[in-house]
């Protein structure tokens, strides 16, 4: 499965399939190899809408929860989207967070590791199961990412670091599948980039499966207080001009990356697809 070297991450392509289907088209024609997007009840009849829109580029769920999606559902989705579209559709597969998914039931999250084993092995044990080269799991902390490397193709690491990308790297060993997103902002005032990466950043600073691992990463307890210290921000979301973009997706990719998906922030927030702005990322496909 190709994926080219940069992606596009992002929570919304358009309100209407229509918008979809326009805005998919546009991003494959700019050049970009793979189009990623979080979960959600219609994962799967997105990841159709942008398929049936294009001819190459492939859609890459980044995640499907493993606490929202049955295996059965999934394998059954992946079957369709495979038949139609062979080679173009990677699973990503996560396990969320604790307070997604306990907010409807309290207390159904638990042993995440061991569910996404669990789960797994259900979806091996289906007739027609998806294959591991045609999977990957959201990954950051080491057995997570160990479980990707023997399980799936590989990981897709969510709000990380250049040095996560070498640890990881290390971890999966050759022949994985290492595809880390990377939040920007194309902003070169200082204060201004921050405060953009800041609001990005705002939620994410609640969840402690990412909290944990920027600890992992060296980050002390003082960097995740008062919106993220400049260190934080400045090394889990890249900002500047085109150059400084080019510099840390490429970072990535001599610490081991294969891919790269570039998740685009702005004031505007998460609702509007930011079209001008992959526009002018697509200069670092060249």
């Amino acid at each position: 499965m190709d994926l080219g070297r940069i992606g596009v991450w992002s929570w919304s392509f358009g309100k209407e399939p229509a918008e979809v289907a326009e805005v998919a088209a546009e991003l494959e024609e700019l050049g970009y190899g793979a189009l990623w997007f979080p979960n959600r009840p219609q994962i799967f009849e997105l990841a159709g809408q942008i398929l049936g829109a294009t001819r190459r580029i492939v859609a890459a769920t980044g995640i499907a929860s493993i606490w929202t999606h049955s295996p059965e559902d999934v394998a059954r989705a992946h079957r369709e989207l495979t038949r139609t579209y062979p080679g173009r559709f990677l699973l990503g597969l996560g396990v969320s967070h604790a307070h997604v998914v306990d907010r409807e039931q309290p207390g159904r999250y638990s042993r995440p590791l061991t569910r996404m084993r669990e789960y797994l092995d259900r979806l091996d044990r289906l007739a027609e199961p998806v294959p591991r080269e045609e999977r990957a799991l959201a990954a950051l902390g080491p057995r997570m990412l160990e479980l990707a490397r023997d399980r799936t193709a590989g990981a897709h690491p969510y709000l990380v670091t250049v040095e996560h990308s070498r640890r990881a790297r290390e971890l999966l060993g050759p022949g994985r599948l290492l595809a880390p997103e990377q939040s920007v902002v194309l902003e070169t005032d200082p204060a201004r980039a921050r405060a953009v990466a800041r609001q990005h950043l705002a939620m994410y600073l609640q969840a402690p499966n990412y909290t944990n691992n920027w600890l992992r990463l060296g980050f002390m307890p003082g960097d995740l207080e008062n919106g993220g210290s400049d260190r934080l921000v400045d090394e889990v979301v890249a900002w500047g001009d085109l150059e400084a973009i080019r510099n840390r997706v490429e970072r990535h990719l001599e610490a081991g990356a294969d891919h790269v998906c570039i998740q685009v922030a702005t004031a505007a927030g998460r609702a509007t697809p930011p079209r001008e702005e992959w526009r002018r990322l697509a200069a670092l496909l060249g």
